[in-house]
């Protein structure tokens, strides 16, 4: 990819390490440089500096209109869910235990100079890892008719599952997400909406993202607790791990029997709801990191940058300032005045007191789409020089002033569209479909014992028989059926883990 510096005739990085020593370590050091998040002083949370969180605002309001437009209405639920509410969908219990947060008391007292627990509760209360029990109570409360459904509720919230092995925005003990759940008279009704919400968010994660899926349903083993069908996004990052990008849940009839949300049909009979719950989170912020980002940082989509363009005056000369810093926003004022897809371009002139190289290496860190620079010699040709992540650093265009209300918007739906390409390719790079068996799968997916270690990894789109306790053979190689995708080639072959006659595909991958 693109993203080098030039020191005194030696080509380093922006980013240390590169990708391609440490991909761990060098996603920790483009956090860090492009300022998004930091380590909190409680283990496993974070601090979301203004850039990153201006990511999540603008996510936010590209997601929340979909999902209003598909019918559905915020609300937001209780942050603290009584232990009693989750037990009482055992699968769902079990499958959340180990992660949850517990409140066993209600204030703190002085004891020997030090604040201790005192007043205990007479239940624990759960801090919300979820909050199908939660709201499961209230719909049981507001579904009393068939004319009260379909029930559509979203909620922007944050929900604390305690991680062991934390990582900034891709698993943390708080996180913050998207939460809708759903209830319906009918089976058919409730499964449309899963599946509709699936491509609710496919769309958005591929054309707002720009970072390509496969979409599919996931395995019994992988399955959210309580539901009958999981569907997910997976996608692959620059070191071809897997990320799940989000997931819409069928959950049937065992949460509304569990919550007793019942309703009379049109004839008269009482019958429990079918409901689902689907969601995204902030881990949709590193995935960005990871599809798009090179040796020199972020480089950010232009649909969710919180801003897209950043003019950047050039001041040789301190009786010059007044002038200059006059043009670079008049400059950045007809930009504004220009539009992508429906919006004003989002437009930063960077007045601050600091040396040009310094200030423009900040922004390429942050991944801002395009830099502009403004200086005496462009207000003379009434002109600018750009610059875009996309390309080199030096890589630079002159436009007239005249030009920019055009070309901006143009230049930047050509990156939105070449980072979307860009990491489809590297994708479609690593998919694998001629690995067959239990062997050649650990051999590919262990680089010491592959004959190309420099590829070893990705995706590997094999046959599987679906029988109960296979999975359980590549949870000992560290791998897992990250989804059944929707689009199967309905080919007969074997399957990867028994040899035994198969059907269907399932993309087989190390993951996040």
């Amino acid at each position: 990819m693109s993203g080098t510096a030039v020191n005194q005739g030696k080509t380093r990085t922006a980013i240390s390490p590169v990708r391609e020593q440490d991909f761990p370590e060098w996603y920790q050091q483009v956090i860090k440089a492009a300022e998004l998040a930091e380590n909190s002083p409680v283990r496993g949370c974070m601090v979301i500096r203004p850039w990153g969180y201006g990511l999540w605002e603008r996510m936010q309001k590209h997601l929340d209109q979909k999902i209003k437009d598909t019918g559905h209405d915020n609300a937001y639920f209780p942050l603290f869910i009584p232990l009693s509410f989750l037990e009482r969908e055992a699968e769902h219990v079990e499958g959340f235990a180990k992660e949850c947060a517990v409140v066993t008391h209600h204030r703190l007292e002085a004891k020997d100079g030090k604040l201790v627990p005192a007043g205990e509760l007479e239940e624990p209360l759960v801090v919300r890892p979820t909050s199908e029990t939660i709201v499961g109570d209230c719909f049981s409360r507001w579904v009393e008719s068939h004319r009260d459904l379909p029930l559509k509720i979203n909620q922007w919230a944050n929900v604390v599952r305690w991680e062991m092995r934390p990582r900034l925005f891709l698993r943390t003990a708080e996180f913050l997400w998207q939460e809708g759940h759903t209830a319906h008279a009918t089976e058919e009704e409730a499964k449309e909406e899963t599946l509709m919400i699936l491509e609710l968010y496919r769309s958005f994660v591929e054309d707002v993202l720009a970072v390509p899926v496969i979409v599919g349903e996931k395995s019994p083993a992988e399955r959210f607790p309580g539901a009958e069908n999981t569907y997910s996004m997976e996608a692959m990052m620059q070191d071809r791990k897997a990320l799940q990008m989000g997931t819409s849940h069928y959950l049937g009839q065992n949460f509304s029997k569990a919550c007793k949300i019942q309703f009379t049909n049109k004839n008269g009979e009482l019958e429990h709801a079918y409901t689902t719950s689907w969601g995204v989170t902030t881990r949709m912020i590193g995935s960005v990191i990871m599809v798009h980002g090179d040796d020199d940082g972020v480089r950010l989509p232009p649909r969710i940058a919180a801003k897209q363009v950043v003019i950047l005056p050039v001041i040789p000369k301190e009786e010059l300032r007044e002038q200059v810093l006059a043009y670079a926003h008049k400059v950045a004022e007809e930009i504004r005045q220009s539009s992508f897809h429906g919006e004003s371009v989002l437009v930063h002139v960077d007045d601050r007191d600091l040396r040009g190289g310094e200030k423009n290496w900040q922004w390429i860190k942050k991944g801002i789409p395009l830099r502009i620079e403004v200086g005496p010699r462009d207000m003379e040709n009434d002109a600018v020089m750009l610059f875009r992540r996309d390309k080199a650093h030096k890589d630079r265009l002159s436009l007239k002033r005249e030009e920019l209300a055009q070309k901006v918007p143009e230049i930047l739906q050509e990156m939105q569209d070449y980072y979307f390409r860009q990491a489809k390719a590297w994708r479609s790079e690593h998919i694998y479909e001629d690995i067959t068996d239990l062997a050649e799968l650990e051999t590919f997916f262990t680089p010491k014992n592959s004959k190309k270690p420099e590829i070893h990894g990705g995706f590997v789109r094999a046959k599987w028989c679906g029988e109960a306790g296979t999975e359980e053979e590549l949870d000992k190689l560290k791998l897992a059926i990250r989804c059944i995708p929707i689009e199967q080639s309905g080919t007969q072959g074997t399957c990867i883990i028994t040899g035994k006659p198969a059907t269907t595909d399932v993309i087989i991958a190390k993951s996040y």
